[in-house]
């Protein structure tokens, strides 16, 4: 049996397997996918709950949340061809811990990223911070630009997103004047980051909790993300922020109804070129095992469609990964549950429209858990010849966590 962690994240709990160094280097399998490391559960990190993002040489970035030399978790780099080295090792003390759902780059190279504990405020165990890693001559330093104090949110569990002006945005699940999370930027002024919270969630219309996703943001610098909770019928929204003469207005796109529809959902929203948006929920569909759906902006109002609701089985369910899209226009994700019948390791999944519009899912790959990756919490990222990379918190040799590479 699979040893368990809890986390509490928008006040509900998912029952997610905790997360030596071994590295795969075994041919491609008719499964389409290798093994590219396992992370050993000391030094190098474990319980791998984390996004993978990609440089330009095809280096690949992403947090342990335990692991490392204090035990606070760690940031890493892995190699296409399975090298990895721990770019930062956090205390828990007033630099961060556990640092969940990975980092962002920006142009420079910079990684930034959230730890959901340490730091200081009025949180037992610290509130958590935002961070920036930046490279010198080889060596990596962290500074960290904010650290919460729980009146401006607390715990932040999810990556920032950067526009093009470099201001970082993300949200927490918590603290804030409600308690129920906020959303923040941060802006460079002068060498010094200036934190303001641009929004504090009601819990009502507007939702609450934020989500373990990165916000969306489009060309002209508005951001789009999801609730987990809360909206005109508590199962989480859609929503859009705007700057409107220097103050930003959050307007509710959708509010998820539950069953047959989605609900809570955790991973964030795509774009395809028409503007439409794509996410998946946790919950609720035909089956109560969670959903993939499509947002349309029709003649000025948002409708929300379902396109797949999972069975659970074979099938897999419970999805909280945000979708990334092929290049043509194919929608690859995973589940965090269901798959192969000896594990119920999870699944990756993809949907493919016809020449109808009509959108079917296949499962593309079931994970089969140790000494192979298990439990998908996180979605994946493409090179550019479309192979696809991505992280489970079990599996791998040790059952400590896992890098992998998907070839559709």
């Amino acid at each position: 049996m699979q040893s368990k962690h809890v986390w509490t994240y928008a006040g509900r709990m998912l029952a997610i397997g905790a997360a030596t160094s071994l590295l795969i280097t075994a041919a491609w399998a008719a499964s389409a996918t290798k093994l590219v490391y396992s992370f050993g559960g000391s030094a190098d990190g474990e319980y791998t709950d984390t996004e993978l993002v990609r440089d330009s040489a095809g280096n690949l970035y992403g947090t342990s949340v335990q692991g490392g030399v204090f035990g606070g978790g760690t940031v890493f780099q892995v190699t296409p061809a399975g090298a990895h080295t721990v770019l930062y090792d956090f205390t828990g003390g007033a630099d961060g811990g556990e640092p969940y759902k990975g980092v962002t780059l920006d142009a420079e190279g910079n990684l930034y990223g959230t730890a959901v504990t340490g730091g200081g405020g009025s949180c037992e165990g610290g509130c958590g911070v935002v961070y920036k890693l930046s490279n010198s001559g080889g060596t990596w330093n962290q500074t960290v630009i904010h650290t919460f104090t729980g009146s401006d949110g607390s715990g932040p569990g999810s990556p920032v997103a950067i526009d093009k002006n470099g201001d970082v945005f993300g949200t927490t699940p918590t603290g804030g004047a409600n308690g129920i999370g906020v959303v923040y930027q941060l802006r460079e002024d002068v060498g010094a980051w200036k934190f303001r919270v641009i929004h504090t969630f009601t819990g009502g219309d507007d939702g609450g909790g934020g989500s373990a996703s990165r916000l969306l943001i489009d060309a002209a610098g508005n951001l789009f993300g999801v609730c987990t909770v809360g909206g005109a019928n508590g199962f989480g929204t859609v929503f859009e922020m705007s700057l409107h003469q220097g103050l930003w207005q959050l307007t509710t796109l959708y509010a998820f109804k539950d069953s047959p529809d989605g609900a809570l959902p955790y991973g964030g929203l795509i774009a395809d070129k028409a503007g439409n948006f794509y996410g998946t929920t946790y919950y609720a569909g035909a089956n109560d095992l969670g959903t993939v759906y499509q947002l349309t902006k029709i003649n000025g109002a948002w409708t929300e469609r379902v396109l797949y609701s999972f069975q659970g089985g074979s099938d897999g369910g419970s999805p909280i990964s945000t979708l990334v899209a092929d290049a043509a226009g194919n929608l690859y994700g995973t589940t965090s549950e269901g798959g192969a019948a000896a594990c119920g390791c999870g699944t990756i999944f993809k949907m493919s429209r016809d020449s109808t519009g009509k959108w079917s899912e296949t499962v593309a790959y079931r994970f089969p858990g140790t000494p192979q990756p298990g439990f998908a919490y996180n979605g994946l990222v493409a090179d550019p010849s479309g192979i696809f990379y991505g992280a489970t918190v079990h599996g791998g040799s040790g059952n400590d966590g896992a890098i992998y590479k998907f070839r559709p």
